[in-house]
């Protein structure tokens, strides 16, 4: 059978990204890899009419429950992504109060101008 792949990978190529995120996207490239693996090693089992090893498929689902494991905390955590948008959310309503509304007319046209121009 093909080696398991280790759980330390190396972090994903996207710098903006944070590490929990990078953490997510090297998780799933892992668990579909294993994935993939237990499925072939079905396939060739189904065609040679030979058992799967079963020292391997044991390594193979333990390491697909731990990976799987680990995610489900990420994204329990919820990455942090929750409380910046609530935090997102306060600070828009705390602005629209403190502004009348020809002033917060103009601060979201402002905000719509900027963020077009980089492309958001």
């Amino acid at each position: 059978m093909t080696d398991l792949p280790s759980a330390a990978l190396p972090t994903a190529n996207s710098p903006g990204l944070r590490d929990a995120r990078q953490r997510l996207i090297e998780l799933d490239d892992a668990i579909a890899r294993i994935r993939t693996q237990i499925a072939t090693a079905d396939l060739a089992r189904q065609q040679h009419r030979k058992p799967i090893d079963p020292d391997w498929f044991h390594k193979a689902r333990t390491a697909l429950r731990h990976l799987c494991r680990e995610r489900a905390e990420l994204v329990a955590r919820g990455t942090g992504q929750r409380r910046r948008e609530t935090m997102k959310d306060v600070l828009l309503a705390v602005l629209r109060e403190r502004h009348d509304a020809d002033a917060w007319a103009a601060i979201l046209a402002e905000a719509r101008l900027r963020s077009e121009g980089e492309g958001a």
